[in-house]
């Protein structure tokens, strides 16, 4: 990449997160009365809802204590972390050490679900925070939440099935993917074999049970063994989710500095962006069927705000790893795609809820699912991303 184009993205990226999105959040978000934060929030800010739900919490505290430890040491971020993670601990945990998925403005459990979701947000919330305050217990209790999931990942029976077992088993991908995310944070505060044991087993089941080269892709939905389910369900792309999993294998193919892991990523990336991007509008479909058949998902051809995200970094570090410039082509397609649709020029952040040609379908900037960490994360590891590629440049010349 050229060096005026490693300095207009870090440029675009670094600012983007440092004056607008972590702006936009420190200003509507925080519930200084009964605490934790906002999160239905409209276009300008002003609050819609005040259910809260606590995965998104969760990431939202990670978001925080992220950016003190990674950015700048700001009271403010760690005390915005310190405000999530005291309504965490206080409101979001059942009596079995299981987390709710939402809860009231004060911290009355409203719902809890089958997922594990919850869980997970909240474990790299506490590991984030610890390496944030110095705090031991944070640490603790992160590596006690994370044995939780996987002994409820692990056991079956112990969560209720979203299908009838004795009629239809299956498995998603989302939990081999988001395993692997969260034990790649827990690493950073030190190493356990644990780790690369859930590492592992999640790269083979994304290998050898998800990715289909039938048909050139990365499915939502197999059987427990990888069987290939010919219903709706079954078919099911979603390629946002695929290109993240491409970048998590990415990111451990540069720990291990394993070659063969970058060849896997690259395949599931190359392929995801084939079957997402939509040749007649621009952007990244939502869902796909793998027999290019209808799908049943009513949102099936909307732009959401979080595939771009993840396909923004992605192609970035394919870039980074490989020098290939077709990857620089599509990091360029995506970014200059997204910009010119999602980013609300007069409230600041981004839109979540785009339809197939791009104009606005919602003005919430927040809700039950869309709130402070795809978008900010992006901003974050690109911006990073570049002052390497910026180094490395300037060691080249």
């Amino acid at each position: 990449m050229q060096k005026k184009n490693i300095e207009k993205y870090l440029e675009l990226y670094r600012d983007g997160l440092l004056n607008d999105t972590v702006p936009f959040w420190q200003k509507h978000a925080p519930d200084r009365e009964c605490g934790g934060f906002f999160n239905i929030l409209d276009a300008d800010g002003s609050v819609v809802g005040t259910d809260k739900p606590v995965w998104v919490m969760g990431r939202a505290t990670w978001l925080y204590s992220r950016l003190y430890n990674v950015v700048e040491k700001r009271p403010e971020w760690l005390a915005l972390a310190k405000h999530g993670v005291d309504f965490l601990e206080k409101h979001c945990f059942d009596g079995d050490g299981r987390m709710f998925y939402s809860v009231t403005r004060n911290g009355a459990p409203l719902r809890k679900r089958r997922y594990l979701f919850s869980e997970t947000f909240g474990t790299i919330a506490f590991a984030e925070y610890a390496r944030a305050s110095g705090e031991e217990h944070y640490k603790l209790r992160a590596q006690k939440l994370y044995r939780l999931i996987l002994h409820h990942d692990r056991t079956p029976g112990l969560l209720e099935p979203k299908i009838i077992p004795r009629t239809r088993q299956l498995k998603s991908h989302a939990m081999p993917m988001i395993l692997m995310s969260i034990t790649q944070v827990l690493r950073q505060g030190g190493d356990d074999p644990l780790y690369k044991e859930v590492i592992d087993d999640a790269l083979h089941q994304i290998e050898h049970h998800f990715l289909k080269p039938d048909f050139c892709a990365l499915l939502e939905n197999v059987g427990v063994d990888g069987e290939f389910l010919d219903e709706p369900m079954g078919r099911v792309i979603n390629p946002g989710h695929a290109i993240e999993t491409a970048w998590f294998i990415m990111e451990e193919s540069r720990y291990r500095n394993d070659k063969s892991l970058l060849t896997l990523a690259l395949k599931i990336l190359d392929w995801s962006l084939e079957w997402g991007w939509d040749p007649k509008y621009g952007g990244i479909l939502y869902f796909r069927d793998c027999r290019s058949r209808p799908c049943e998902q009513y949102e099936h051809d909307m732009k959401l705000w979080w595939p771009h995200n993840e396909a923004i970094y992605a192609t970035l570090l394919a870039h980074f790893l490989t020098g290939e410039k077709k990857y620089e082509d599509w990091h360029a397609r995506i970014q200059k795609w997204a910009y010119a649709h999602f980013p609300d020029r007069e409230h600041g952040e981004w839109f979540g809820y785009l339809h197939r040609d791009g104009t606005v379908s919602s003005t919430l900037k927040g809700n039950m699912w869309k709130g402070p960490f795809h978008l900010p994360r992006m901003q974050l590891y690109c911006w990073k991303l570049l002052e390497l590629m910026s180094k490395k440049d300037e060691h080249n010349a």
